[in-house]
């Protein structure tokens, strides 16, 4: 029998923009325990997007999560000594993280610039539907698709 899980975290609110995601992202981004880091480059990236969208920045981040955050993902099952790639649902906090580590991955993989120009393009990209972290959404729901005959092997 497994151990229970411990209970949920609470996550605080950042202190600039009062936002739990904000706050999540900052830990997904900071090396080595350098909050403060990440979050001088977080906010620098946040200015850029209200700078170049002249809209509110945290509801282009909300809008850049939620076009990130997938529905659909592919598990390995294995069934009778081959292995199926078979879709299963999201459970909606994975979803955030997956969003979040696509979004980041996404930015840290831009050319040139700072990483506070870089996010923010990839934010700014993701909240109007394109850049790199859609396209890996994208490419993760078209393999639930394919294997969508594998489905009744869920569990």
């Amino acid at each position: 029998m497994r151990r229970k899980t411990p209970p949920r975290r609470e996550i605080p609110a950042d202190a600039k923009y009062n936002n739990v995601h904000i706050t999540m992202f900052v830990n997904r981004m900071m090396y080595g325990g350098k909050k403060s880091t990440a979050l001088r480059m977080i906010y620098e990236s946040l200015d850029i997007v209200a700078e170049r969208s002249k809209r509110d920045p945290v509801e282009v981040f909300e809008q850049a999560l939620r076009n990130a955050t997938p529905l659909l993902e592919v598990k390995p099952r294995r069934v009778g000594g081959s292995t199926y790639q078979v879709p299963v649902e999201v459970a909606p906090d994975r979803a955030l993280s997956l969003a979040m580590r696509w979004l980041l991955g996404a930015a840290r993989g831009r050319g040139g610039r700072s990483i506070g120009e870089k996010l923010a393009a990839e934010l700014l990209d993701a909240a109007s539907g394109q850049g790199s972290a859609i396209k890996k959404k994208d490419e993760t729901h078209r393999m639930a698709e394919a294997n969508r005959a594998f489905a009744h092997y869920r569990w």
